[in-house]
């Protein structure tokens, strides 16, 4: 017989063995090393309160020959599936989008065999690479093919950071980072405190799960994109494609991510339920990563096992409105994320292995739907007056605008970079970025920045890069459903992930797809939820 338990806390010196972990692990539980049969890492952190003494942080679940009081019990990481289908049904469940949820609400509606069809508005994802490569290199944009649209959505071009804050009692997170690593992701993903992939890797576990889709029984069509979905008395009947094919379908998972706007206004026109709901507006700004790594990790600063250093910050101004780091990217550049003719939006990326020259995120300001009064899409229209605004202070070449740190604080136009070169493409354009967002969100940056250099030296440098605009930080509408994670007044519509308001980052996106999915197999099943 063996028993099991967990282990938290267990701090040990960054430069342990293995020989270390396994007595600090007997330690702990008290026991001898003949009793340890075997362990695993659930999770390893660091603390680097003391820059001195940076220590590594495990849980660490055990198997025993003994039973032992101390540690926790071990909980159930088991995925169980909410319903399984006798047959794929007549009318299969359609999905709209291959970003993370649209990914994840596929594969479970899949494994639990109800054959679903994906339907894509972009194209597969090593085309879509292409095209996004054509705008950062060329300045030409394929508005159906670019950062926001295409297969792997807008977390392809990103961090890939895989941790979320949400609540998660049934572990689904751990489904989503074991699916990944059966995908091709490395394995540390499952234990590492802030696991991320990086666009590279991305690529090639967006095609492996896709493949995994189709072979248990889902059919994706890519470069189909819903232009209309009937609804007849409160209930979806079949959705249409811009080719004029109609779908019947009485189950749609609305996975169209943040940036849909044309399908935001369909859904409006069709009466779909929708509430305004408040985002963010703000820049990106660029460092040195070196500066960071000294700040937070002092002489362990470039230590492999930490890799490159994150911030997060916050700061309540003066004149009511919260400044916060959005997305930080450690040594990743800042890209050309815009969807739309003659606008200007970015956004941060890296690369798994975080090594380019500067650390970047957004410094992004909170707005709420006062600040854009009018109908349900009025933030629609308030993102694109920004992102137009920036697009002609670029010079209305998709170049960005940009300025540096101490002129923005002073005020003036920047004339010509210093140490900090900015890594956006096509481009940056050193201008006055004071037009680019409202006057409120300005003084706020501009009080936030000071501030900021009192937790990170150096933050607010004169020659810190300020690119702009950051908009498209979340959905500016909540598409909102009940309990049974239905539209309020549409049945079978699932409004899903970040396009409808219930999620932020790829971890909390993909586990709202699974919870949509499971929904969407209760209903076809006419089962109820445990």
């Amino acid at each position: 017989m063996s028993f099991k338990r967990r282990l938290t806390e267990l701090r040990l010196p960054i430069d342990h063995d293995e020989a270390m972990l396994r007595a600090a692990i007997c330690a702990g539980f008290g026991v001898p090393p003949a009793d340890l049969r075997g362990y695993t890492v659930f999770r390893r952190a660091w603390d680097a309160r003391r820059k001195s003494d940076v220590k590594l942080v495990y849980t660490i679940d055990a198997e025993l020959a003994v039973s032992v009081q101390t540690g926790e019990p071990m909980p159930d990481l088991n995925y169980r599936f909410a319903a399984k289908a006798p047959r794929p049904p007549a009318r299969r469940p359609v999905v709209i989008g291959t970003g993370p949820c649209g990914i994840f609400a596929a594969l479970i509606l899949a494994q639990m065999g109800f054959a679903p069809l994906i339907l894509e508005r972009g194209k597969v994802v090593r085309q879509r690479t292409k095209d996004t490569w054509g705008l950062w290199r060329r300045g030409e944009l394929n508005p159906e093919s670019n950062v926001q649209f295409g297969e792997g959505g807008a977390g392809t071009f990103s961090d890939g950071k895989l941790y979320s804050q949400i609540k998660d009692p049934r572990h689904l997170g751990r489904k989503v980072l074991t699916e990944f690593v059966e995908a091709g992701a490395p394995e540390e993903i499952l234990y590492v405190a802030k696991p991320h992939i990086g666009t590279f890797r991305l690529v090639s576990m967006v095609e492996s799960m896709r493949a995994k889709i189709e072979a248990l029984g889902g059919e994706y069509r890519f470069e189909s994109k819903v232009t209309d979905i009937d609804i007849e008395a409160g209930q979806v009947r079949a959705v249409v494609l811009e080719s004029g094919e109609r779908i019947e379908t009485g189950h749609v998972v609305l996975a169209i991510g943040h940036s849909a706007r044309d399908t935001f206004t369909v859904l409006h026109r069709r009466g779909v339920f929708m509430e305004a709901k408040p985002f963010s507006v703000g820049f990106r700004i660029e460092h040195p990563q070196s500066m960071i790594d000294r700040h937070r990790f002092g002489t362990f600063a470039g230590h492999p096992i930490l890799g490159a250093a994150d911030y997060k910050l916050v700061h309540h101004a003066s004149n009511g409105r919260s400044v916060y780091s959005f997305c930080m990217c450690p040594g990743g550049t800042v890209v050309a994320a815009t969807s739309e003719p003659g606008r200007v939006v970015t956004n941060g990326m890296s690369q798994y292995s975080r090594n380019e020259r500067n650390a970047n995120a957004g410094i992004v300001v909170g707005i709420t739907p006062a600040d854009y009064p009018g109908d349900v899409l009025a933030g629609v229209e308030f993102q694109r007056r920004w992102e137009s605004a920036a697009f002609q202070a670029g010079g209305g070449t998709y170049a960005a605008p940009g300025q540096l740190v101490g002129d923005f604080l002073a005020g003036r136009p920047s004339v010509q970079f210093g140490e900090v070169l900015p890594s956006y493409r096509p481009g940056v354009t050193l201008t006055d970025l004071s037009t680019c967002l409202p006057d409120y969100a300005i003084a706020a940056i501009r009080e936030a920045l000071p501030a900021f250099d009192k937790e990170i030296k150096g933050f607010s440098r004169a020659d810190a890069v300020l690119t702009g605009v950051e908009t498209r930080t979340s959905a500016p509408v909540r598409i909102t459903r009940g309990k049974d994670f239905c539209s309020l007044n549409t049945r079978g519509l699932y409004p899903a992930g970040e396009g409808a308001g219930y999620a932020g980052g790829i971890l909390s996106a993909g586990v709202d797809g699974i919870k949509v999915a499971e929904a969407v197999g209760l209903s076809l099943t006419g089962a109820q939820t445990p």
